[in-house]
């Protein structure tokens, strides 16, 4: 069984699969949906997703979609950290990750009540993000990409997707214990959308039992995205939600540890059936 440590000293076990509620203080993430403009409806959408299911909160305050223009740290934290600390006030126990590659952002929400850093780049756009990790003693997702989210998508080449992403782990691994980050404070995402293509992606999903190599917990976060449209038949955003919960089940079945989603009930739901059926 996998496990990572909290901050707190608690061993934090993937017994069975976990999910993650997305949660954007933002106005132009990819799905409509998911957006929250105000600390209140964001309180109101936690308790309904803690409530659906969800054992993780992650919290961004910065589109990265491909294609997004960053924002200031400033701006990022103005929108997350207010955000954080109401659901923390409302809820002692919920898991709560910060969506975010900067570290002045992720020092922010750690004070405010977040449980993890969840860095799209892991932690190669923020020489400093180590130093907090450590300093506050948080468990730190790292994620694959290639390029930035404004470039990522610009004909992304990979000679063998797989071992890239893997080889890239190994780094990031090896560069973390380096910085003082135990091993069992990192989960590792492959990054889907992030710097590949349709392809790569499919590629990533069907072999993501592959990464279990690493002993580490193992985060897919596929939910709604333009590859389950493009399975589908160029679906938009809205219609994504079958496809989305397909992945779900299919990464249940392969044991994968944790799903990232925008609709925690239906997700939580098919996963439970799938482990019921395992």
């Amino acid at each position: 069984m996998r496990s990572i440590e909290l901050k707190d000293g608690t061993i934090y076990n993937f017994e069975n699969m976990k999910i993650m509620g997305i949660l954007n203080a933002t106005k132009d993430s990819f799905y409509p949906g998911s957006r929250i403009e105000d600390v209140e409806n964001a309180v109101k959408r936690a308790i309904k997703m803690v409530e659906d299911g969800a054992d993780i909160l992650d919290i961004g305050g910065e589109s990265t979609r491909p294609g997004s223009d960053p924002v200031t740290v400033e701006e990022e934290i103005e929108r997350v950290a207010p955000v954080i600390k109401a659901i923390r006030d409302r809820d002692k126990d919920i898991l709560i990750s910060v969506d975010t590659y900067r570290s002045e952002t992720a020092e922010a929400a750690i004070k405010v009540g977040a449980d993890i850093i969840n860095d799209i780049s892991a932690m190669t756009f923020d020489e400093k993000m180590a130093d907090v990790a450590v300093k506050y003693n948080v468990p730190i997702i790292l994620m694959h990409i290639k390029g930035t989210p404004k470039d990522m998508q610009k004909n992304p080449h990979y000679d063998d997707v797989v071992k890239e992403v893997k080889d890239f782990f190994q780094e990031r691994i090896d560069y973390g214990i380096s910085k003082g980050i135990k091993r069992n404070k990192m989960i590792l995402d492959p990054g889907i959308g992030f710097g590949k293509n349709f392809n790569h992606n499919m590629e990533l999903i069907r072999k993501i039992d592959s990464l279990f190599v690493f002993d580490l917990p193992i985060l897919l976060a596929v939910s709604r995205k333009s590859s389950i449209g493009k399975a589908l038949g160029d679906l938009p955003v809205e219609e994504r939600l079958e496809g989305t919960i397909a992945v779900s089940c299919y990464a249940a079945m392969k044991d994968v540890d944790m799903i990232r989603v925008h609709d925690v009930l239906e997700n939580k739901r098919a996963i439970k059936m799938i482990e019921v059926l395992k």
